[in-house]
């Protein structure tokens, strides 16, 4: 493919992503968090001084569980917004990842609009992205490109299908990522591009030394309306919504594991609060960051990533969370097509929704304040 049809379809790609936005018909589970609320405990709060946001992922210290997700890259006005969105990275912390790198593997012309996002956010924490299926020499170019501290392989196999000019051959892409994990010397993060990882997969994952894994659900970015729009006849449209949620994907998890990302569909640090409260060590945006750039620039995105700062730090006081993984402990009603979802898989409600009970005292007939302690299982059920 010719750098000028690689930038034209990256270009087409951020135009009917930005048209997604607001959408309300995402798919059969939706983005599954308003399936969520906590079980709302009048004398649970804490200080908001006494709540501290830090993350720590890939080795490193994150300030907010909060990432820049993967987006674009391989055009002129994508370096503009990669730029932008790098700008916003370097100013408030957070992480950020490139778009997909492999149209810049195959013409070296275009690696530009992927470097600015180190050019402007040099101390930054910056993910590389390649597509599975890309070798781990490609993959070792695409992090020397960016200096990354780690590197994004995305799994996009529903993308692939719907695509005019996508790959149909699936059955060598586990061997692949095996080779690229051995060969990697940063940190891998595999990640969905909005069709959800299963458990099957995560434990598959972890069985080929993958360490950590962004679920990526569906109700953000679809990508089978994306490219079934490149379709001259736009005729895979029944496929719409394919795939599950962040949350079921989080509820589904397996107890061997990587450790999880979650992203798809993230709107409000409410949704950051569900995600973290169901075992994701951060969340993931794209599509709503994206369209605060293209609305405002990097100064809206900053003003943004503030907002939520404060609004996270208010919420786990609320919940009693000093820290992002003492949300595990909230108690948690799960209703909806998210529901239905956890009934056909097994997973226990009822649990879910009385896990701060191992935070409570209990009492018997020698003492009248004694405490119990609980095993994990109790304490996190799965």
């Amino acid at each position: 493919m010719s750098a000028e049809v690689a930038s034209t379809r990256k270009d087409d790609h951020v135009r009917l992503a930005a048209q997604q936005q607001g959408a309300a018909d995402a798919g059969t589970l939706g983005n599954g968090f308003d399936d969520v609320t906590f079980l709302h405990h009048a004398l649970d709060g804490i200080d908001a001084d006494a709540v501290e946001l830090g993350v720590h992922i890939a080795g490193a210290a994150w300030p907010l569980p909060i990432y820049i997700n993967a987006m674009t890259g391989g055009s002129a006005s994508t370096g503009r917004i990669n730029r932008q969105l790098a700008i916003a990275a370097r100013e408030t912390g957070v992480a950020i990842a490139s778009g997909s790198m492999s149209v810049a593997l195959d013409n070296p012309s275009l690696l530009g609009s992927f470097r600015v996002i180190r050019d402007e956010n040099p101390d930054g924490f910056v993910l590389a992205n390649v597509g599975i299926e890309r070798s781990p020499d490609d993959a070792r170019r695409a992090v020397e490109a960016l200096r990354a501290d780690a590197l994004q392989v995305h799994v996009n196999s529903v993308q692939e299908t719907v695509m005019p000019e996508g790959s149909r051959a699936f059955s060598r892409w586990p061997a692949s990522l095996e080779a690229i994990v051995a060969a990697s010397d940063v940190p891998v993060i595999v990640k969905e591009v909005g069709f959800g990882l299963s458990a099957r997969t995560l434990t598959r994952l972890r069985d080929l030394g993958v360490a950590y894994a962004d679920v990526s659900g569906t109700g953000g970015t679809d990508f089978v309306r994306i490219e079934n729009s490149r379709r001259p006849d736009g005729d895979y449209d029944y496929l719409v919504g394919w795939g599950q949620s962040a949350v079921a994907c989080l509820l589904d998890a397996p107890a061997e594991r990587p450790v999880l990302l979650a992203s798809g569909g993230v709107r409000t640090p409410l949704d950051v609060v569900k995600t973290l409260a169901l075992g994701a060590a951060a969340a993931g945006v794209s599509g709503g960051f994206l369209s605060t750039v293209l609305d405002g620039g990097a100064e809206a995105l900053i003003e943004r990533l503030g907002r939520w700062r404060g609004h996270l730090t208010a919420l786990l006081a609320l919940l009693g969370a000093a820290t992002p993984a003492d949300l595990v402990r909230t108690d948690l009603i799960v209703d909806g097509a998210t529901a239905a979802f956890a009934h056909a898989r097994g997973i226990d409600l009822p649990a879910l929704a009385r896990r701060s009970e191992a935070l409570r005292p209990v009492h018997d007939d020698s003492t009248r304040d004694s405490t119990r302690v609980l095993t994990r299982a109790e304490r996190n059920p799965q």
